[in-house]
This record gives C-alpha cells, structure tokens and sequence, in this order.
C-alpha cells in the first residue's frame, strides 16, 4: 500500500520559507505503517543544512512580512487555519492512523484537538498584554511581552498533531517565526499541517518542516545559533541531549518527558466512575502516552473489585490495525515492539490478572502487543518505577493515605496523577502533596482540555506548554522604566 495518490502535498519534501523543496542531501526515509509493517511513503531526510535554510527563511519572516502582522492579524490566520483544518478531518485521521497506528476515533479526536489548539491560540494572539507596576515618583514602568524570535520545536511520533497544535500554534501566536523538526516515525499530519497553513495565507518562513533524524535534523536545529527557544518532546535521555545542545546558545528550552503516572483509588472511591478512567488512560494509543495511567494504586478494602473489575475490561480490549479502529493499535515501530516485550519479561515474577486480545486478522508485520495487566505488583519493581509506554499497566495496594503518596511520589517523574475520592480534605491535601504538574480529581485527563496548562517536575521536564501558560513561555519580558519628572 502506498500514500502518495492520496496526499495533497509532497512527503518527500521539506517546507520551507513557504515552498516545498527537495532536501540538500536528496536523500529519503521509508515511512512505515506500523499496522502492516510496510512502506507507505518516503519523506525527505534532512540536515544541518535543510535546517540551515529553515533558521534563515524564519529569521527573515521575522523581519519582514510576519513580523509586521499585528497580534490581531497573526490571530485571524491561526482562526482560519482551525477552520481549514476542519475541513480535512477524516484525511488527516486517515493519515494520522496509518502513520501512528492509533486507531481512526483516536486519530480524529487529535485532527480536533488541533483545531481547537488553533482556535484557541487565534483568539488569544492580541490578549498578550504587559503591566504597569507603580514605582517611584515621576517614574512610568510597564512590562512588554515580546517573542523570542525563531522558535525550534521537535515533536514526538505518538501525538503529532497535538503537540504542534500546543506547542506550534502557541509560538506563531506570540508571534516567533518556527522551525518544526517532527518524529522520522511519523510525520505526515506536520507535513499536512504545514501546507494547510500555507492555503490560508500565512507568510513565507513563519513556519517551516524540516523531516529527518533527530540525530542529523534534530541535533542541527538544537545546535544552531540562529534558533532563540527550543520546545521538545519527547525522552528523557533525549531532553538531557536537548537541554545541553541549547545550553551552549544559553537559550531557553521547555521539556516535556516522560511519566509514571498514578491514580489512586480509595475505599470511598465511585468506582464504577472511575474503571473507564483507570483503563482508558493506560491503553490509549497502546499506551504510548507520556501521561498515560500505567500504575493504578487501589486501596486494600477494595482493591480485590477494582482488580476484578479492570481484569473484566482488559479481556475486552481487541488490538488490531488502526484502520479496523478497535480499542488499541499497534506500537509504532520494531524497536518500540521489542522494548515494550521486555518490560513484559521483566514482569515474568508477577501476577497477570488480565490480558486484552490480537485479533486473528491482524497482519504478521505489525508491532502489535497484547494489552497487559499485572496486579499485586511491589512499588519498588521496575515496571511499577520505569516508563513502560506500552499498553501495560501495573495494581499496587496500599494501607492508607500516607502509604498511597509514598508510593505516588516514589518515582523520578512529575506529570500527571489522579485521586478517586469522595473525601474532600484527602483530596485538597493530596491534590498540594502530590508531585506532578497536572492532578485530577474524581477523573482523569480533564477531557484534554486545550485551556489547561501542561508539564512536569523531575525527569518530567520543565516549563509548560497548553492554555494561556504557554504564551508566557514563548515570549520574553521586557521591562520599560521611563523618567518624565
């Protein structure tokens, strides 16, 4: 099977200063569909100097048409650009799910995430305002929030739509110019994205794609000395590789890593509530999410219903090519396939309570893994401390109060956690003393919400991109003091 009839655009191209240009080098990478195992399309490898090229078309956007667009008219373009986008969602849930291997319901409900992204970040674009700060007598001081100027953004292969929407459209919206080095594994929507942007009349080199290897392309863009902030997603042994690439420039970087992300459940819990929540954010996307759910710690006085009862939906899960749109899809690559199954041999000391099934039909050459559940797992093992980011989750009992945050905060990361309770003291006092940049009470994930701020502490990285916090983020203050007497 092959892409190239059903795209409006040229994947085997870079995009840049508006145009779709061959890379530097010629050369190509294979996309494959992690569904069948099979070659779809080639997307350009770029490099140092695709990159190059990219940093001078931004820099240029800068200083000419794009940054003389007030905050209103960067604004309308980012509106419109929603609204292109939804014209185009089953294309690109289409392409979304061949590239990933998300399943299409997921797959379109990114395509309309992305278009909320740039909805809200349009009607954001000119509430970017300063202060004024009462000073001394005869003085006048105020505060500017300026862009940086040419932003770099690598984005990962499991959410790639969202994360150019929190990440890209919040940059564009302050007004930098932006270089996007999206995942060798999947880039396809970021292309699609980048031409859709290019129909509703956004400037030449405000946003330019550079595909290829993180190691050539995604080095280069962190390295250069033209880039002014860097936003990665992604590991964290990569983010430490980001983080010290930038350091060099002294530029700021936001990071967002991974996660070991907790819910706990109490005696008091509403469990019937919270099962679609203690599952679904441990298998969406196979469980390739930097906040997905994978230790679910249950209270001891119902822990044995909260294991029978998730066992229940684990024998229900069916994992199947991504067109087919069951519940889970397949990993995105080999490699990911591989490392995944040793975190399940690693596990060979534990109790399996549930495992989901691999449909009969599902192509030999697809990275599929059956969806995992163990229980009465030790927190100090390695698939309760490690990130797996696989469709395996982990039960942890635990006594009381104290011992559910010990176990909570036990680990290196700080993304996101759940507390299921109907206590509203345990729930403000856990909500302050949990470490993580998101905490949900009574739900998981908040629907996503566009609006609400998103990152974390430790080896979940810093900074925080999402709502009106990542405005901040892509710009720098100014502050003006002026002496009239």
């Amino acid at each position: 099977m092959t892409l190239e009839n059903e795209l409006w655009f040229n994947p085997n191209k870079c995009f840049i200063n508006g145009r779709w240009i061959q890379s530097q080098s010629g050369e190509t990478l294979p996309m494959v569909d992690p569904s069948t195992g099979e070659t779809i399309c080639e997307i350009a490898r770029g490099n140092a100097a695709d990159i190059d090229a990219a940093v001078n078309a931004a820099t240029d956007a800068l200083i000419g048409e794009w940054g003389q667009r007030t905050a209103a008219e960067r604004g309308r373009i980012l509106t419109a650009l929603g609204q292109k986008i939804l014209t185009k969602v089953d294309e690109l849930a289409r392409l979304e799910a061949l590239d990933v291997g998300k399943p299409l319901k997921q797959a379109r409900a990114d395509v309309l995430a992305l278009a909320r992204y740039m909805e809200f970040y349009g009607g954001a674009a000119d509430k970017l305002h300063g202060d004024t700060i009462p000073y001394l007598d005869g003085y006048t001081v105020y505060t500017l929030r300026e862009p940086h100027g040419v932003t770099g953004h690598i984005v990962p292969w499991n959410y790639p739509m969202q994360i150019i929407g929190r990440s890209v459209g919040a940059a564009l919206a302050a007004g930098n110019a932006a270089v996007l080095k999206p995942a060798e594994e999947a880039c396809l929507t970021a292309l699609a994205f980048a031409d859709l942007a290019r129909q509703v009349g956004l400037p030449e080199g405000a946003l330019n794609v550079v595909p290829g290897l993180g190691a050539e392309a995604g080095a280069a863009l962190t390295a250069h000395a033209g880039i002014h902030h860097v936003s990665f997603t992604g590991s964290v042994a990569t983010g430490s590789l980001v983080q010290a690439s930038a350091a060099h420039h002294t530029v700021p970087v936001t990071l967002e890593l991974g996660g070991k992300s907790p819910q706990l459940v109490f005696d008091d819990a509403d469990i019937d509530a919270a099962l679609p929540f203690l599952v679904n954010a441990g298998i969406q996307n196979a469980g390739q999410t930097c906040s997905a759910s994978s230790r679910i710690l249950v209270q001891r006085g119902v822990y044995d219903h909260v294991v029978n009862q998730m066992a229940k939906r684990y024998q229900n899960l069916r994992v199947g090519p991504a067109l087919n749109d069951l519940d889970v899809g397949p990993l995105i690559s080999a490699r990911q396939q591989q490392l995944v199954s040793s975190f399940l041999d690693q596990g060979q000391d534990l109790e399996v309570a549930s495992k989901g099934v691999i449909e009969k039909d599902a192509p030999n050459g697809g990275f599929y893994i059956q969806p995992t559940l163990f229980t009465n797992v030790p927190a100090t093992h390695a698939l309760a401390r490690d990130e797996i980011f696989g469709p395996v989750q982990v039960v942890i009992p635990f006594d009381d109060e104290a011992e559910a945050l010990a176990i909570a905060n036990g680990t290196d990361y700080g993304l996101v956690a759940s507390i299921w309770s109907r206590d509203g003291a345990r729930q403000m006092r856990l909500a302050r003393s949990i470490k993580s940049g998101q905490v949900f009470i009574n739900n998981y994930g908040a629907g996503g919400g566009v609006e609400l701020p998103f990152g974390g502490s430790g080896k979940s990285g810093h900074g925080r991109e999402k709502g009106f916090e990542a405005l901040y983020g892509f710009t720098k203050l100014k502050t003006v003091a002026a002496y009239h007497g």
